[in-house]
């Protein structure tokens, strides 16, 4: 499939007027990949897709990439198959019936689904990119869309490292809840800044592995490591003062000459 193929009927699945006109000279050029005999990556996705036409054209597009797609044309639907099937990664549309795919979204999130999440939707407000990133999502997408733009983006999306992505991170007595980001140790609110509390997710997340600082200022700062030298110890100190002073046990250890790892026990 071209890239103008994929423009085509992308547009076309945006304006339902045009749908059924564009939609079949769009989706005829899939069939010369969908042979039998292509082998499978061994990625599995699951699209959540009520529109019938856009669901079985992004997964035609996708097998032809090798990719195992399945297809859930409701909320419901979806969450079901999401929960008993391992995905590698899900689109989700939000405008679903019987559930939206936000709630869907926050309920995969709550149930510790690490499956990444693309959401591929008409609704284009900063509101709706906010809520729905907050809730879980990987990437937001609107349409109409490219499908050449889909797919780099999904393949950007499973080159990432699998991650924990669970809802609520606990390091012995300490506790972070992502959706609301709350920080909490020995049931104690501890109030952190948003640098702070990045810097202490990150290490959260990768707890009981070494750090290096070139890697905490690549992903909390996202700049190159030369102009920022002292900043992450500056930041290790401050949540020090907050995370570990008030506490006999510490969590927040310096490896010399490495970096810093987050754990109970000091190796």
């Amino acid at each position: 499939m071209t890239t103008a193929q994929g423009n085509i009927y992308a547009r076309a699945a945006g304006r339902k007027g045009e749908r059924d006109e564009l939609s079949a000279f769009a989706v005829v050029p899939l069939k010369k990949y969908c042979a039998a005999g292509i082998k499978e990556s061994g990625m599995r996705m699951l699209l959540v897709e009520d529109e019938k036409k856009v669901a079985d054209f992004v997964a035609r597009g996708l097998r032809a990439e090798r990719y195992a797609v399945d297809i859930a044309y409701e909320g419901l639907t979806g969450w079901n198959m999401a929960s008993s099937t391992e995905y590698d990664l899900i689109i989700l549309d939000l405008m679903l019936p019987g559930l939206s795919g936000t709630e869907l979204l926050r309920r995969l999130r709550r149930q510790h689904c690490n499956a990444a999440v693309l959401v591929l939707t008409a609704r284009d407000a900063t509101s709706d990119k906010v809520e729905n990133f907050e809730a879980g999502a990987d990437d937001y997408m609107t349409k109409p869309f490219a499908f050449a733009e889909l797919l780099v983006r999904i393949k950007a999306l499973l080159r990432r490292p699998p991650t924990a992505r669970t809802q609520q991170l606990q390091i012995g007595d300490l506790e972070l809840d992502r959706l609301t980001q709350q920080v909490k140790r020995a049931g104690k609110r501890i109030e952190l800044t948003s640098k702070e509390y990045a810097l202490l997710e990150y290490l959260a997340s990768h707890a009981g592995r070494v750090l290096s600082r070139t890697m905490i200022v690549e992903h909390v700062w996202d700049e190159s490591f030369e102009n920022l030298t002292n900043i992450v110890d500056v930041y290790v100190r401050h949540l020090r003062a907050k995370i570990d002073d008030p506490s006999a046990a510490k969590l927040i250890h310096t490896v010399r000459g490495v970096g810093y790892r987050l754990g109970e026990v000091s190796e």
